[in-house]
């Protein structure tokens, strides 16, 4: 590993004194299921970035000199793509971002932080012009970067199968971000969702996102799988079913965490698979969890304070990315997919296809900006109700209707194989959601 670590500082000196050649991405799009950059087909190569973990949430972005320490190993690791799961929008990001665009990487940022969530409990009332504020705000400080790929709305709120109600909030924060973003930004920026691979309702979390009107619908989609353990296979991970179940999914797809642990070290044989056309036709790539050595044990390189260690499992992923190319052509994408039906209301999916309304206390920032970002601090967006009328969500007035089978597709069953495993060990600071206590009309910080 010093031998990594000595040519990896010798490459950083020369790519952050600018004597490299710089690379300056040019923006993602979105045509038909698939990601674009011009005419090319883009997959997302990437790894989950957040140094320190649940424990030290801090914003890696707006630190140069990690930025620095860790851009280089990005580099060499052959990634496109970092995600990147909380932000203090107050801060400056513009020498990270640039840094970044040198090194062709581009971000996928979860918009929430600590304070400022959907809450899985209370869904109606923390969606309010405080969490309004702090979403569009970050939207304005990280949508003048061309490296900015995509903003997730929020990350695994519908985590079991008796908590799908709160979809209908995460459907009317993606409307709203898609409307701000067309009001205030230069360009269009994707929107989308990283979901738990809960069997019992992930495939109608991806089709409630993707049905409606085209102002109500996600950009994309993605999901945090970790099926695929050991020496698996297509077919024994239950990857081949979850092709099978989206391959008429008309807007793109990809994984936003992956890398089961059962087996260690890890050997990413699944990045093979990931990249053929096995997949590509409804895939767009995906993301390892995680860049950083964290307590659960998922990283890919060690942080001592300046110095950096790469990992077995670090390798073992570098060989795979650079033996795996992207297969030719368009990949097999599809351009003219209808929107998903939007799933029927049962007991094992109880949200409504009628959407909040945008609280009218954030109409102007809707209208004019947000205004300064606040940053981290400040008063939270989490609220506990005062009454019924603040709980409910429009079109609960009646019960669901019964599921006919009250258990999960047949489907869908082996198709997430081992995907609970993402909720105990991915998840990092699930905190894009908090759940909350039931003290009634406390406000609770964060």
């Amino acid at each position: 590993m010093k031998g990594l670590t000595a040519t990896l500082v010798a490459t950083s000196s020369l790519l952050f004194s600018g004597i490299a050649s710089s690379q300056i991405t040019e923006p993602v799009t979105v045509k038909g299921n698939a990601f674009f950059v011009g005419n090319d087909r883009f997959y997302i190569r990437g790894v989950d970035y957040q140094p320190g973990g649940s424990s030290d949430l801090a914003d890696p972005l707006s630190n140069t000199t990690v930025c620095k320490r860790d851009i280089s190993y990005m580099k060499d690791l052959g990634l496109n793509t970092i995600r990147v799961y909380t932000s203090d929008n107050s801060a400056s990001h513009d020498e990270c971002m640039e840094l970044l665009s040198e090194a062709g990487i581009y971000l996928i940022l979860d918009v929430n932080a600590p304070k400022f969530s959907i809450s899985r409990d209370f869904p109606v009332a923390s969606y309010n012009e405080v969490y309004l504020q702090h979403v569009f705000a970050t939207i304005d400080v990280f949508s003048k970067y061309t490296n900015t790929l995509g903003f997730f709305a929020a990350n695994e709120v519908i985590n079991a199968a008796n908590s799908t109600r709160a979809a209908a909030v995460v459907k009317a924060l993606i409307r709203d971000m898609r409307k701000y973003i067309a009001k205030h930004s230069d360009r269009p920026i994707p929107v989308g969702y990283s979901a738990a691979d809960v069997a019992e309702n992930r495939r109608e979390m991806a089709h409630y996102l993707n049905c409606g009107s085209d102002d109500v619908r996600a950009d994309f989609f993605a999901f945090n799988d970790y099926s695929w353990c050991g020496p698996s296979s297509f077919v024994q991970s239950g990857w081949n079913k979850k092709v099978e179940n989206y391959t008429d999914y008309s807007i793109p797809l990809f994984l936003s965490e992956f890398g089961c642990i059962e087996v260690k070290p890890r050997t990413f044989s699944e990045v093979k698979t990931l990249y053929s056309t096995q997949m590509t036709g409804v895939f767009s790539g995906g993301l390892v969890y995680e860049f950083t050595q964290e307590p659960n044990n998922y990283g890919l390189v060690q942080i001592d304070g300046d110095n950096v260690t790469a990992l077995t499992d670090y390798d073992n992923l570098k060989k795979q990315y650079s033996s795996t190319k992207n297969p030719p052509g368009d990949g097999g994408y599809q351009k003219d997919l209808p929107p998903s039906d939007c799933p029927e209301r049962t007991f094992l999916w109880e949200a409504s296809n009628t959407l909040p309304d945008f609280p009218s206390a954030a109409s102007a920032y809707m209208d004019n900006g947000a205004g300064k970002p606040k940053g981290t601090n400040g008063v939270s967006s989490q609220f506990v109700p005062q009454s019924q009328k603040d709980y409910n969500l429009p079109g609960e007035s009646g019960a669901p209707a019964p599921s006919s089978s009250g258990s999960a597709n047949q489907s869908d069953q082996g198709a997430a194989a081992g995907g609970m495993a993402g909720l105990a060990a991915g998840g990092l600071w699930m905190g894009i959601v908090v759940g909350l206590g039931t003290i009634a009309g406390v406000m609770l910080l964060f």
